[in-house]
């Protein structure tokens, strides 16, 4: 029996967004994250009093709020995942999910900046790290609000007819699986770096710039389906919102809270407009 892309596609996707969601799966990722907060808090305690090999020891923060810094990432991580699976739902959800990911960034680094507070923590003199916390803390609370008002005024739009909505549906899942295939290879390629001592690069920053490819194939794809000017032009803006997620991710502290609440402001307003004017558009 011959299948075509989109039932291909479809059939690979299906099983693995079911593995993905299953409460049971969740339940194990999350008691995995406490069992790898809990390792970085002992492995770094037993690196300060020299119990670890040499050559892990070099590899290992001397900082316990390090500790904070990698049980964020690997939150970050589950949700750059759940970004993937949410993809072929709606472009209005994979946006609302890219500004989630945005907001735990912002929190993140807020954390980061404790390493460069003493232990036990204290004020010290050094007014730029609580200055970046401050930044990062407010731009995170910011886009979470923005967030909460751009779920609300999302609005239930007429469906594609059922003959088109398979095929943009698998078209979606399909560019979602080389998304996951791309999000494997940089995961690998990353521990590999950092087992072999390499430069590392900024994992979130490079799957972001995919992101902006990706986002430009969907809109390709929503035109061959929904070809009216509005529907591209709304699909269009939600690119480039991914685009200012990007340049927040790559701006020095500061401005990169300022563009994160912008990126968000942006879907805001964008939303907004299409409501107004384009009602009868179908949600793609």
């Amino acid at each position: 029996m011959r299948y075509s892309i989109y039932e291909m596609a479809t059939y690979a996707f299906d099983p693995l967004h079911a593995f993905w969601e299953n409460e049971k799966t969740q339940r194990t990722v999350a008691g995995v994250l406490i069992a790898c907060f809990l390792a970085a808090l002992l492995g770094i305690e037993l690196g300060r009093q020299g119990l670890l090999p040499a050559s892990i020891a070099a590899k290992t923060p001397s900082s316990h709020y390090a500790a904070v810094g990698i049980a964020f990432t690997l939150v970050l991580v589950l949700e750059v995942i759940s970004f993937i699976f949410v993809l072929p739902c709606s472009l209005s959800k994979s946006v609302g999910k890219q500004l989630e990911i945005l907001c735990l960034i912002l929190i993140r680094n807020s954390f980061k900046e404790l390493i460069n507070f003493p232990e036990p923590i204290t004020f010290t003199d050094n007014m730029i790290p609580l200055y970046q916390i401050l930044s990062d803390g407010l731009g995170a609370f910011v886009v979470f609000v923005l967030l909460g008002i751009y779920y609300r005024i999302q609005k239930p739009l007429p469906k594609l007819k059922p003959s088109f909505k398979f095929r943009y549906i698998a078209s979606k899942k399909l560019v979602s699986l080389i998304l996951l295939g791309f999000f494997i290879g940089l995961s690998a390629y990353l521990a590999y770096c950092s087992a072999k001592g390499l430069h590392r690069f900024d994992f979130f920053s490079t799957f972001y710039t995919i992101l902006i490819f990706s986002d430009i194939l969907l809109v390709l794809i929503s035109q061959r389906f929904l070809p009216s000017f509005h529907a591209v032009f709304r699909n269009s803006g939600f690119a480039l919102v991914t685009l200012l997620i990007r340049l927040a991710l790559a701006a020095p502290p500061f401005y990169n809270a300022g563009l994160g609440v912008a990126s968000a402001g942006f879907a805001i307003i964008l939303t907004l407009a299409y409501n107004s004017f384009c009602r009868t558009e179908p949600k793609s």
